[in-house]
């Protein structure tokens, strides 16, 4: 039984900055973080300064190492998206599927739920269930009503997935269909959606947990008309991911939201990364769509022909420096916001996010500009 030592490093335990501590891994577990000098039946490892955090885990992943996994639904195109982004900091993130065929749905369920794909907790469904008035780059001609036969089919999933998200319009839903998916253990997110803040909040009263990529593809706020944003913004319970790249979100806007969800931390860091992350090609087809990369600016932005943003082309350790660098925000709160949030949220928060005794010794050792300088996953130690 592996018994190792980590020090060096000033550690973040999921929620604040601890200095002068080391981290036990027993059995590729944590077990404690202790004061001192690590016992010497420890094996140590000695890390140059920096910051040893848990991994981080992103909730919205469409691609990486030059796939979609809507190219790809399989297991083997889960593991390539989850091998790409490991080298950004990412120890565990959901295969995001974004509006297709039935068939394409049900291929991705069935990767997901084939078994242990290393790297990968779950998977998102964003779609088919979204507003066309709303679809951002998702193609309108997929999008439909929730039927009966998709809440069976989510279901019977969620009790075989570790985590399974839903991204839904309110146009596109009921209440009560909302409750039964949440009932059956689907975490159910409202996005892509046209709705006004009073339908925003019949559904988080059905369960529904949060919203998907808040500011974007939803109503926006109005001091009269408050829309999704100013539901989820102004409901403690409720939880959120965000892009911070600087593209879909500008720092101000991020300030605000991020001021709002202060404490408790319910908005939490999403990528909404594309095929080109962990890839040196320049442009990727999205449903028959050229999407192109242009790096001038700090992030790269991907866009449609028509100029649409296609999702993003940054990875979580280039989010966390946009928000210390961008927005202003210290380095235990944004560190919270891509560990410990997005593992709450999606309901692992006690084996993943955390350097909390039981929980995966998924680590990713951090440079003091938050630049990435080890991996590791808890199968390794």
């Amino acid at each position: 039984m592996a018994r190792l030592a980590f020090t060096g490093a000033r550690l973040f335990d999921g929620d604040r900055l601890v200095d002068d501590h080391h981290l036990i891994v027993e059995d590729g577990k944590v077990r404690a973080i202790a004061s001192g000098v690590p016992s010497t039946n420890l094996e140590i490892r000695t890390l140059d300064g920096g910051i040893l955090s848990p991994g981080f885990i992103d909730v919205q992943v469409n691609g990486g190492g030059g796939i979609l996994l809507n190219d790809d639904p399989t297991p083997g195109g889960m593991a390539h998206i989850a091998t790409a982004h490991r080298r950004f900091g990412t120890t565990a993130l959901l295969p995001t599927l974004i509006t297709d065929t039935r068939e394409k749905t049900r291929a991705a369920l069935k990767a997901a739920i084939s078994g242990a794909i290393t790297g990968v907790a779950g998977l998102h469904l964003e779609g088919p269930h979204l507003d066309p008035a709303r679809k951002g780059a998702h193609l309108a001609q997929y999008m439909r009503p929730l039927d009966e036969g998709d809440i069976a089919l989510y279901s019977r999933a969620a009790a075989a997935i570790g985590a399974l998200v839903v991204t839904l319009a309110a146009n596109q839903v009921t209440p009560a269909q909302v409750a039964r998916l949440s009932e059956a253990g689907v975490i159910v997110s409202i996005g892509h959606s046209n709705c006004t803040a009073d339908e925003a909040e019949a559904l988080f009263d059905a369960g529904a947990r949060g919203v998907t990529h808040l500011y974007n593809a939803m109503s926006g706020l109005g001091h009269r008309e408050p829309g999704l944003v100013g539901a989820m913004l102004a409901r403690p319970g409720v939880w959120g991911g965000i892009i911070a790249d600087g593209h879909h979100v500008d720092p101000r806007a991020l300030k605000v939201a991020f001021a709002a969800k202060r404490d408790p931390g319910r908005l939490f860091v999403v990528t909404d990364a594309m095929a080109l992350v962990g890839s040196d090609r320049q442009s990727f087809l999205l449903n028959g769509r050229t999407v192109t990369r242009d790096a001038s600016g700090y992030c790269p932005r991907l866009t449609l022909e028509d100029g649409t943003l296609a999702g993003s082309d940054i990875d979580m350790a280039s989010s966390l420096r946009f928000l210390v660098d961008r927005v202003g925000m210290p380095v235990a709160d944004a560190l919270r916001r891509a560990t410990a949030d997005p593992a709450d949220f999606l309901r692992i928060g006690h084996e993943r996010g955390r350097l909390i005794a039981g929980a995966r010794a998924d680590l990713v050792h951090l440079s003091d500009d938050l630049h990435v300088q080890s991996v590791w996953l808890s199968e390794q130690l």
